[in-house]
Parts: structure tokens; sequence; C-alpha cells
């Protein structure tokens, strides 16, 4: 038997917000019913653009109906992008933690809240489609999706993959791929530290992790949710830079700009960092300053 634990456990024999919002924004689906696990979120925003109500349908286990469910409690009240960088593990630190092997229905949570914010974002226009090269045929997995539970969870083994995602868990013929791509995950993940010199930076190292780290910490995320961002100018420790996209039409781009751009910049460059937006949103990219 699982050891759950009591929020788990009440989010299950009480879930919250089951059903469907009429009309609603946005529309996530993820997940089949032949897999064993589905889950169908919907949101409704208010005049102030935050996230009135949530609601979910899912077919699976305990641990999916109560992720399913708190993650409609966490949402409500958030923007959309507040939500956006929700992760799996917020999921599940949410509910006080799941068992190693039911981890696969927090990153089933994240997945439907981003489709649905994709499907909000595109006006209605785009369902969820995988990303990549299948490489679990029983469940449907992609390469990049268990690229991204191995790099945002520190995935080292296969049967940690299986937990996150189930990838592995069925036939088990590409349990060879997995370990590959567990693999190159860490290896790029090796490369990076490498290139972060240690002591004082010349301006020159400076500038390059700085793109870099846009480039590979930042960027993918915004183009996920169909906005980007140009580097435009480093002067000392200030980094100037441009969103385009739906980023540049965001109405809390500051909370981007600090709570994503230049907290990665802290992390992988150095904590002397402070990012602004450029006044001119069309000015040139990659103008750099010593």
């Amino acid at each position: 038997m699982w050891d759950y634990t009591d929020k788990v456990k009440e989010h299950f024999f009480n879930p919250r917000n089951v059903g469907e919002i009429e009309n609603p924004d946005g529309v996530g689906e993820v997940g089949s019913l032949a897999c064993g696990d589905a889950l169908k979120l919907t949101f409704k925003l208010d005049k102030s653009g935050r996230i009135e109500d949530a609601k979910f349908k899912t077919f699976g286990c305990a641990s999916a109906i109560a992720t399913s469910s708190v993650l409609t409690e966490i949402i409500k009240g958030k923007t959309i992008e507040e939500a956006s960088v929700i992760t799996n593990k917020d999921i599940a630190e949410e509910l006080g933690g799941l068992p190693e092997q039911k981890m696969h229905c927090s990153v089933m949570g994240r997945e439907a809240l981003e489709a649905a914010i994709e499907n909000y974002r595109s006006g209605g226009t785009v369902k969820h489609k995988l990303e990549g090269k299948v490489v679990c045929r029983c469940f449907g997995v992609t390469d990049k999706e268990i690229e991204r539970v191995v790099r945002e969870n520190d995935l080292i083994s296969v049967e940690e993959v299986t937990n996150y995602c189930k990838a592995g868990g069925g036939c088990g013929s590409c349990k060879g791929q997995i370990e590959q791509i567990i693999e190159n995950v860490h290896s790029k993940a090796a490369k990076k530290v490498k290139l972060h010199p240690r002591g004082k930076l010349t301006n020159i190292e400076k500038i390059h992790l700085i793109q870099q780290t846009v480039d590979e910490q930042v960027r993918p995320a915004l183009q996920a949710h169909g906005g980007d961002i140009d580097l435009i100018d480093v002067e000392g420790d200030k980094v100037i830079v441009a969103f385009r996209g739906m980023c540049a039409q965001c109405r809390i781009s500051e909370f981007t700009l600090k709570e994503v751009v230049e907290a990665k910049l802290k992390e992988f460059v150095t904590d002397s960092l402070y990012v602004e937006e450029a006044e001119d949103s069309q000015e040139s990219p990659h103008r750099h300053k010593g």
C-alpha cells in the first residue's frame, strides 16, 4: 500500500473543483485512457486577468485525483504568467510529497496546466501536441518530455524516469534510449558547470555566460508560451533585455524580468547581476558593452 500524506488523502476523498467550466478561457487535455491516466483542466479568468475559477476531470489513481484537485487550488488567484512557472515539484510539495512511484501524476498536472495556458494564449485555436520524437510507445512519451523530467528533477536512473513519466514502464524496449537521454542531459549540465569560471569573470566571459544563460535557461521557457527575449546590452552588472511576442504584451512582465530572467542570471553567472527592460523594445539586439 502506498504511503500517502494526510493532504493527499484529503484531496482524494474530498476533491476540490471537479467538473468542467462552461466557456472556459483555457483548456488543457493530456494523457489517455489507454495509458491509464488522463486529465482535462479548464480555467476562467476574471476582469483583471487572474484565474478566477479552475476545474478538472481525471481518470486515474488516488494521486492523479489529489494532484489535479490541489492544482486547481494552487492556480486560483494567479495571473497566467504566475501560473506558467508552476512545476511538478510545486504540485507535489503542496501535497506534502508523493510516493516516488506516483510522481508522474504531478508531471501530468504540470502538462495539463501548460496545455491550458497555451490554449488560452492561442485564443483557443491550439490543442496540446506531443513535442519531440516518441521514445516510449507503450505510454506515448517523447524524448523532450523525458529530457525535461530528468533535468528538472535531477533524475539519474531509468526507474526514476518511469516513476516521473511512465516511460520504460511497459515492454521495456525503450530503456536503452532512456539511459542515453539521461546521460546526454547530465553531460550537457556538466559542460555548463565547466564553462562557469571560478573567481572574477572577465567582461568577455561574463557576456558569454549571460548570452548562454539567456539562450539555454530563459528563452526556451518563454518560447514555449508564445514569447521570446533578446539580450540588448550589458553595462557592468546591469543586463538590458527586450521581451518579444506574447511577453512584450504581458501586463506582468516585471515578474518575469525579476523572478525568471534575473533569477537565472544570478544562478548561472553571478549574483551581482540585475536586469532592466529596454525602453525601446524595438532596439536592435546583441549590443554589448564591457
